[in-house]
């Protein structure tokens, strides 16, 4: 795993730039340069990168949905040379560089250096970029949840998970969707008496409610409050089996029976 630094070079920060309804599309920038995160929609990024004098010079994706892949051509048209880099397969039309997992990027316009990790699940493809203190996990872990399982099968979205819970506690979690608020009220339903998840959920409505942003998380702040990133804790065991009706005896069968749940709630 990439290790370059604990946090991002002095004069990067990164912005959500919003775009349909709920998704973020992330931009690592400085003054002058721009690197975004699964970009669904062209003109959002190409309006932001115009409004605070920013060149776009690479594209980074985490897998093959159109809300993260839409505006990759329109993008590329603008410029020509643009690295895309995103999964394997050569099924995402418009990627330049192909990368699988402990791949490092280095994004040398913004001073960044990420490591590729490989997340099936949502989908197939799906990968993650880790480094300095940051995740970018696109549609596999939420604040609060965690992606559904479109292709992959519960036992590869939990080991995926189990993956990123390795990371260290600090790790923040840039996420690409506005899911929080939904998934609080999954997560209380999952576990009603955890004080930190109230203590959170709480604060997550009042952010919503002024129209702020709720992410990033941090990985330690998700294993506190997030029920998929739990199912070793009785509480979530007991709960997931009784609504399952059986008795569960491993994680992945109490993760299998959440996210069920989740799905039907």
């Amino acid at each position: 795993m990439n290790r370059m630094s604990d946090a991002l070079p002095d004069g990067v920060q990164i912005s959500a730039i919003p775009a349909f309804t709920d998704n973020y599309i992330w931009c690592l920038h400085n003054q002058t340069h721009a690197v975004v995160v699964d970009p669904g929609d062209a003109e959002p990024v190409q309006a932001f990168c115009k409004q605070n004098g920013l060149s776009l010079e690479a594209v980074l994706i985490t897998h093959h949905h159109r809300d993260h892949t839409g505006g990759i051509a329109r993008l590329a048209s603008a410029n020509p040379s643009l690295p895309v880099i995103g999964p394997a397969g050569g099924h995402i039309r418009g990627i330049t560089r192909s990368v699988d997992e402990g791949d490092d990027i280095h994004l040398n316009v913004v001073n960044c250096a990420f490591t590729v990790m490989e997340l099936p699940g949502h989908t197939l493809d799906h990968i993650a970029f880790y480094g300095h203190g940051l995740v970018l996990c696109g549609d596999t872990l939420f604040s609060g949840g965690c992606g559904r399982l479109f292709e992959g099968s519960p036992a590869q979205m939990h080991h995926s998970l189990n993956k990123l819970k390795r990371l260290p506690d600090n790790t923040r979690v840039f996420c690409t969707h506005e899911y929080t608020q939904a998934n609080m009220q999954f997560a209380l339903a999952v576990e009603p008496d955890n004080e930190e998840l109230q203590q959170h959920a709480n604060l997550i409505e009042k952010l919503r409610s002024e129209d702020n942003i709720t992410l990033p998380s941090s990985m330690q702040k998700e294993k506190a409050i997030n029920p998929f990133l739990r199912s070793h804790k009785s509480s979530v065991a007991a709960a997931a089996s009784q609504w399952q009706g059986e008795e569960l005896d491993d994680d992945t069968a109490v993760f299998t029976a959440l996210r069920r749940w989740k799905d039907q709630f």
